[in-house]
């Protein structure tokens, strides 16, 4: 009775030094309240400026230059890039098409990699790691990869060249893998092999479940490294009706920069409308078209995302 009475004494005593080193005090957390809001601000805030410059005249914004509310309002900047009318909707469904094929492509390959090299039965674990390690370090480079895509795969002017070379990369590779060795315990695997169940069976009912945090977070670059693509289409693209949106935008752009450089030798016409062209604004509208979807789509990585970055740093 007394060494339950002195264990209890002692479990109570450590639970009382934890409460002490997990509690926070009122002014403390007033602080640490009024520094996460600071922190919020500085991500939104700047955000919120680019949206109001957007919508800003581009002769308000020559007179009196950045302001949070301006003097005159205008639409200009987004009316001009929806004159193209159908290319952008085209532009927008290629970039959707991309991004959701691509990603779901990427998923599927880089995690049934991962999840090999993560178990201890498959044979070849070190060979087809290292395999997946070179490309981290050496690059086989713009000339070689062009020359694969247009030459060996003939794929100019094909949607799978937009879609291959993002599709796989070493670092998620070994994101997951890591994620699958500190979250699928062995015990579970072998269970399963016992009952009966195929490997297949095996990775898309019990291990896939469990991963549904690193996948996710696999997912999220995936997603914005596809969104945000231009440099593939550049390359590979010249139908007109295939270009994703990013390099859309960046060709209006550039067209709009190109009549305003060299408005004085097209002619009057095109001086006075030069003049008038919202090539600042053009810019900070861009970046609103393209940031936005990611934007909405952002909340619902969220959850699984902060799971997938922070799972097995610690060790229980």
């Amino acid at each position: 009775m007394a060494k339950d009475r002195t264990k209890k004494a002692k479990k109570s005593e450590e639970m009382e030094v934890d409460s002490k080193f997990n509690r926070v005090s009122k002014p403390v957390n007033v602080l640490l309240n009024i520094l996460f809001f600071l922190l919020a601000a500085a991500c939104v805030i700047p955000f919120l400026f680019v949206i109001i410059i957007s919508l800003t005249s581009e002769q308000s914004l020559r007179v009196n230059g950045y302001r949070f509310i301006p003097e005159d309002w205008s639409f200009e900047a987004y009316r001009h890039i929806l004159s193209s009318g159908g290319d952008i909707l085209k532009s927008y469904g290629v970039s959707i098409f991309i991004t959701i094929a691509g990603t779901l492509l990427g998923l599927v390959i880089m995690s049934t990699y991962a999840y090999a090299l993560s178990r201890r039965s498959f044979a070849y674990k070190g060979f087809f790691t290292k395999l997946i390690f070179i490309p981290m370090l050496f690059s086989g480079g713009m000339v070689s990869s062009y020359l694969v895509m247009v030459n060996f795969l003939n794929l100019k002017n094909s949607l799978l060249a937009l879609i291959l070379p993002l599709c796989v990369s070493s670092f998620n590779i070994i994101i997951l893998r890591t994620f699958f060795k500190t979250s699928v315990p062995e015990a579970v695997i072998e269970s399963a092999r016992i009952d009966g169940a195929s490997e297949m069976k095996l990775f898309i009912k019990i291990v896939l479940p469990i991963a549904i945090p690193g996948i996710a977070t696999i997912g999220l670059f995936l997603t914005l490294a596809y969104w945000n693509d231009w440099f593939n289409a550049m390359l590979y693209m010249e139908k007109p009706d295939m270009i994703p949106l990013q390099y859309m935008l960046i060709k209006i752009e550039k067209s709009m920069e190109f009549l305003v450089k060299n408005a004085s030798t097209i002619g009057t016409n095109a001086i006075e409308a030069s003049k008038n062209m919202p090539t600042e604004t053009l810019r900070m509208a861009i970046v609103v078209i393209t940031t936005l979807p990611i934007m909405f789509a952002y909340p619902f990585f969220q959850k699984y995302f902060v799971n997938g970055l922070t799972i097995g740093a610690v060790k229980e």
